[in-house]
């Protein structure tokens, strides 16, 4: 049996900053080129979002629709990599939607990176494909410490095929039906986990507030990594790390162990 791609020491020693090392009140939005250099400047891991585009390109953005990071209406997935690509960022000096490329020229290796790639299926099923070719070409001679991960696993059943060497992982959480525009069916089963080794995943990265859901720590007690979203203070921290093994942060600046 082929071993699993082993998820990065770095991803479980450096806090992870949650979509970059943002704050628009110094002019970095999150997901940005300023909020890129900022955490590699501060030494964090970074966490970053994929989307694609109408002409399957992949772009570093969280929302499917444009106007709360951009002030533009509609869904990103109707623009061109090229338009994307030219639409300013809200609260950026000058910031735009990066592609991911560019996002990996700018990293080059030296601070970890943990990317997220946004269900493109609408219902966590299976209609993948582009945005992981897109991401696993990307990825392709890139030679720093990363992984990739999503909340459909499909997505990273499709990065298997397409990446087999590259450390893969499921994001995950208690996937309440008030929070999900999914069925009730659908959430019951992915709060279960079930696919964590059909997927051959290496982590998870779990919701913070959850992390005593027994699946969790049975998994854990097997010896998967736990990475946790998103924490918000020093104190909430202390709490998370009791019981994960990371953290992916946002709003302080988290301290690095020594």
């Amino acid at each position: 049996m082929t071993a699993l791609p082993v998820l990065p020491d770095d991803l479980l020693r450096l806090p992870v900053a949650h979509r970059a090392y943002h704050d628009v009140e110094r002019g970095r939005p999150e997901n940005s080129r300023a909020a890129i250099r900022a955490a590699i400047a501060a030494g964090y891991g970074i966490e970053i979002d994929l989307q694609l585009t109408a002409d399957g390109a992949a772009m570093v953005f969280h929302d499917y629709d444009l106007r709360r990071l951009t002030g533009q209406s509609g869904p990103l997935r109707r623009r061109s990599g090229g338009k994307a690509a030219a639409i300013p960022l809200l609260h950026g000096d000058g910031e735009t939607i990066p592609r991911f490329e560019e996002v990996l020229d700018l990293v080059a290796g030296r601070v970890p990176l943990l990317v997220e790639l946004k269900d493109q299926d609408g219902a966590m099923g299976p209609d993948v494909g582009p945005l992981e070719t897109a991401a696993a070409r990307a990825l392709a001679g890139y030679r720093g410490p990363v992984a990739v991960m999503s909340f459909n696993p499909h997505s990273m059943a499709e990065m298997a095929r397409l990446a087999p060497g590259l450390p893969r992982g499921l994001t995950t959480c208690d996937f309440d039906t008030a929070d999900w525009p999914l069925s009730a069916a659908t959430c019951d089963r992915l709060r279960g986990i079930p696919d964590f080794d059909r997927v051959g995943a290496g982590f998870i990265s779990h919701q913070a507030t959850d992390l005593d859901r027994p699946r969790v720590r049975a998994l854990h007690a097997d010896g998967v990594p736990v990475l946790c979203w998103t924490i918000k203070s020093p104190e909430a921290e202390a709490e998370a790390r009791k019981l994960a093994d990371n953290i992916t942060f946002e709003g302080y600046a988290a301290e690095i162990p020594a």
